[in-house]
């Protein structure tokens, strides 16, 4: 996706590739080090919606240019526009889309993750630091009460106690708090990491793609049942999935000790 707003160099402020069943997003001001204008938002939309769209993606991964992942909302643009909010209603379903999109999303965290781009963090299923990221919701340190679903996503995430000092204490903490507390799932090494999440990313591409994607369904449908009643709708999934040419490969190739292959039929 390409918009030229903001990004001196003239080159697109999200990139979006896809290699295999992979797709990579990519937050692309580094010269500001990814600090998000409202323009992104809509590009950002408009990415994850031809993601989600498309059958063949089956985990996308989320990161930011050069060194950082995104420090939140680029605070010399909203600063002058003194006191108008540069954000619409719209512009906050990105974390929506990235959380309840079929594929699995990952973000891959370096240096600065805060404010909006926590916020993004949030929305996706896993998030995998590097020993260089810092963290901070930074929202009380500018007079907002915050954007993105924290509220909603880093409760679930940390606990709420965790996240309401996080919110009400804003201050900046590493890559081994993150993930003492649970907010990140794996520390990699900087030197390593886009090719160690890569991997990890590869292992879950390669799963049988109907059973990705419905146990992807059970997690958000598990969020808005009851126990009783997510019992009921996860049984019918897994004795449908039984059907399926995928999980009878599956269950072949374990036994014959082979790579099992997939046709998502």
């Amino acid at each position: 996706m390409n918009s030229q707003t903001g990004n001196t160099q003239m080159e697109p402020n999200i990139l979006y590739a896809v290699a295999g069943a992979i797709a990579t997003v990519t937050i692309n001001r580094p010269a500001r080090r990814n600090a998000m204008l409202p323009a992104m938002l809509a590009e950002m939309n408009t990415v994850l919606r031809r993601a989600a769209d498309d059958a063949a993606v089956r985990v996308l991964i989320l990161r930011g240019a050069a060194t950082d992942f995104c420090p939140g909302a680029d605070l010399n643009a909203t600063a002058a526009r003194e006191g108008e909010s540069p954000l619409t209603a719209e512009d906050f379903v990105v974390p929506v889309l990235l959380h309840e999109m079929p594929a699995v999303t990952i973000a891959a965290i370096q240096g600065g993750c805060a404010g909006a781009g926590l916020g993004w963090a949030l929305g996706c299923d896993l998030r995998f630091a590097a020993p260089s990221a810092r963290f901070n919701t930074a929202f009380l340190d500018v007079g907002v009460a915050g954007d993105m679903g924290g509220p909603w996503s880093l409760p679930r995430v940390v606990g709420p106690a965790k996240a309401r000092e996080l919110y009400f204490m804003p201050g900046k903490f590493d890559a081994e708090e993150a993930l003492r507390i649970g907010l990140v799932s794996k520390v990699f090494p900087d030197a390593t990491f886009h090719q160690d999440v890569t991997r990890i990313a590869g292992r879950m591409a390669a799963a049988a793609p109907i059973a990705l994607r419905t146990m992807k369904a059970n997690f958000l449908d598990a969020e808005k049942t009851s126990f009783r009643d997510f019992i009921a709708l996860e049984s019918r999934r897994h004795i449908d999935i039984f059907k399926t040419e995928d999980t009878r490969e599956a269950f072949r190739a374990k036994v014959e000790k082979r790579t099992p292959r997939f046709q998502g039929r």
